[in-house]
């Protein structure tokens, strides 16, 4: 296959998968970055949706309990963690399930980014009902 047919495929591939993850919220992301990184946006669609997200190991529910759990431990990427926090409701986190990822950040990254995390769920939840 041709480079650019590689290329536009992969993005394609990381835009549908975006979209069952994100759904509008990761529209509005790369939406977001058009005007000041459209190159950034574009290797946001291709590098983690279209080759990670994409790969067969893992469901997109596991995928996301995992990113739920990163972003919480980061400590520093609560707007990343509210969308991916949608992302885990969308492909079938409980909000119960949700809650106990968070809290269980607690031993391992410490009581503040539970926390942290925990009132940011609480923000999603509430947006959601």
């Amino acid at each position: 296959m041709e480079l650019k047919q590689q290329a536009d495929s992969r993005y394609q591939r990381g835009w549908d998968k975006l979209r069952d993850i994100d759904g509008e919220a990761g529209e509005r992301v790369i939406a977001a970055m058009q005007d000041i990184a459209p190159d950034f946006a574009r290797l946001l669609i291709e590098f983690p949706f279209g080759d990670i997200y994409s790969r067969p190991q893992l469901d997109l529910k596991s995928r996301e309990i995992a990113t739920v759990a990163a972003l919480t431990a980061l400590g520093n990427a609560t707007p990343q963690l509210k969308v991916h926090l949608h992302a885990a409701l969308n492909v079938g986190c409980s909000k119960e399930e949700i809650v106990e990822i968070l809290m269980q950040m607690a031993v391992y990254a410490g009581f503040p980014a539970a926390l942290n995390g925990l009132f940011a769920a609480k923000e999603v939840f509430a947006e959601r009902d």
